[in-house]
This record gives C-alpha cells, structure tokens and sequence, in this order.
C-alpha cells in the first residue's frame, strides 16, 4: 500500500477546484475555493446545442483544465502535466509520484467511478489521488461526492481510458509551488480583466455574454426541443444548481470571489462587480426553478419567464464585466 501523508483531503464543491486545492495545501498554500476559481479565470458561459446531443448543455465555467492552466500561469506554478494512450504508462506516471510521496491530479470520466450515484458520462471530471493499494485507489473528491473516498483500480483504469467529448489521454498532472510564490493580491486584478475579456469578447456566439442572449431565445423552445421534457428539463436544472457548480452555474463562487476581493483591495468598480454578481447568481437559481418547473408540470410560460431572466442576467453580467475590465 502506499499513501501520501499529510493529505488535507477536504472536499470543496467543484472537482477541478477541489482538485487542486489538495495539490496546494500538500505544498503548504492554503486558498479558499472561491480564490481558486477566481485566480484561474474560471467563469465564462456556454449553451451548446446539436444534432448529435439528446438536450442542450449549459456550461456556466471555461473548459476543463483552462483553470488550472490558468492558475499556474498567476501564480507562477511549475503545472507537469502527463497524457499517453497506454494504459500501462498512465499508471506509471502515477504510481511513480505517488511512491515519491506527491499527490496527483487526475482527469478522468466519472461515471466509471464505484461512489458516483449518479452514472452519467463527463469526460472533464477531476480527482486529486493520495494512495493505492493492490485493488483500490485513494481519492479527493467534491465534497458531495463523498470528500475521501476509493474506487476500484479497474473502474480507475476504465475512467481515464474513456473517450468522448472533453476526455483527455489519461492526463496526469501536478503543481509545484515556487520558493517565492506570487501574491495572490498582486494577480487578483489580471485575473479579472482576463475573465472579463473573453467574456464580452466571445469568438462565437454559443460564449459569454453572446451565449447568454441565444439560450434566452431557445429555452422558451426547449419543451419542444425535449422527447422527454419530464427528465431532461429538472436534470437541466439539478445540472446547474447541484452539479460540482457551487450553485447558480458557477455564479455563487465568482461572486463569493470577489467578495473576498474586496476585502483585499478597496476599488470601486470591484465592488460594482460584486454587487452585480450577487444580483446574477440569484437570476440565475430562479432561472433553474423556472425551468425545473416546466418540465415537471409542462407549462411554457416557465420558459418564457425563464428567458426574460436571461436576458436581464446578459445585461447584468455584461454591467459587471464591463465595470470589472476597467479594474
């Protein structure tokens, strides 16, 4: 058996963040999950819909592992990252830091994984893994999914051999924190203007503030677009309030985020930005109501009200990021 010692296995409540706030305290750097997000750039919006997805998908953070990317980059982290097609080689990337007593980041799709209740395909899933045995690995995960927790080596083999939309090729990676590391203070406002930026300057128009305005045209349409809008509408829902989101599609962290902000740096505009995202997280858990309601009672004027608050959160969040850039 081997265990990584000195694990702060505390489980946070969205995967990548959780992830690596394992990674940073094993190494003595101890930051709040909602600074985490925000320091790695995390919010953005997408709604994507095809002809080969059974019900659209609304995305309320940047795409796997961009935060963690992102993160390293302001802080100055030295991020090695490991991706291979051999399965035997993925586990040797593992294994070998696992021996030398370092805690490793996991992509993976976690409907392979023993303690998921709920089995559904998500290719972008992390976990940060602190030990193995001869049948069992050693995992953080979000807090509601369990925190500490093992899952079958087999079933770990499978998670990160799946491929399919946002899999990565059994990536593997860790973060090794400078002898003088950045002060999160001093990367706070790059940060932001960075996250601002691709916000309102999405390059299509699935993205940011864009993508807001084109789902706030579609929803009233989604009990039409549904073959089973008694499922796919409240797991819509569940989706964005339950899902590893924080609550209100990632809006509950970044406005938590800037709180924190505030409290480190005295400006105006970051507490325009703070006043207006708490305006928008609570948008957007009546939008997930509203549209929970549709489909558990089938009337589409849940839908309509649910686009109108759209609209108003594509106004609101845009007022933000504007005053935010201007940081």
């Amino acid at each position: 058996m081997t265990i990584v010692e000195h694990i702060d296995a505390r489980g946070t409540q969205h995967c990548e963040t959780t992830t690596l706030g394992v990674l940073l305290r094993h190494q003595g750097v101890d930051f709040s999950e909602p600074m985490l997000f925000g320091l790695g750039s995390g919010l953005s919006f997408i709604y994507w819909d095809s002809k080969t997805l059974p019900f659209p998908f609304l995305g309320g953070r940047v795409k796997p592992f961009e935060l963690t990317k992102n993160l390293a980059g302001v802080l100055g982290l030295d991020l090695l990252v490991a991706e291979t097609t051999s399965p035997r080689r993925a586990w040797q990337n593992v294994a070998a830091l696992l021996d030398a007593g370092r805690p490793v980041g996991l992509q993976l799709d976690s409907y392979h994984l023993d303690y998921f209740s709920t089995k559904v395909h998500f290719g972008g899933h992390m976990v940060a893994m602190y030990g193995y045995d001869d049948e069992r690995a050693y995992l953080v995960d979000t807090a509601p999914q369990g925190g500490a927790v093992t899952t079958g080596l087999a079933g770990l083999a499978r998670a990160r051999a799946e491929r399919g939309p946002m899999t990565a090729r059994h990536r593997s990676f860790t973060v090794t924190v400078p002898a003088a590391p950045a002060s999160p203070k001093d990367r706070i406002v790059p940060a932001i203007r960075t996250c601002a930026h691709s916000f309102l300057n999405p390059p299509i128009a699935n993205l940011g503030h864009r993508g807001i305005e084109k789902a706030a045209q579609q929803i009233p349409r989604w009990l039409r677009r549904s073959e089973n809008p008694g499922e796919d509408l409240p797991r819509a829902a569940a989706l964005m309030e339950k899902a590893g989101t924080g609550g209100a599609l990632f809006r509950n962290l970044y406005r938590d985020f800037l709180d924190e902000c505030t409290r480190l740096i005295d400006h105006s505009h970051l507490r325009t930005g703070h006043r207006l995202y708490t305006e928008a997280a609570a948008l957007w858990t009546r939008v997930a109501a509203l549209i929970a309601a549709a489909g558990e009672s089938g009337d589409p004027e849940n839908l309509v009200e649910a686009g109108s608050a759209l609209r108003e959160l594509s106004r609101v969040e845009t007022a933000a990021m504007h005053a935010l850039g201007k940081l």
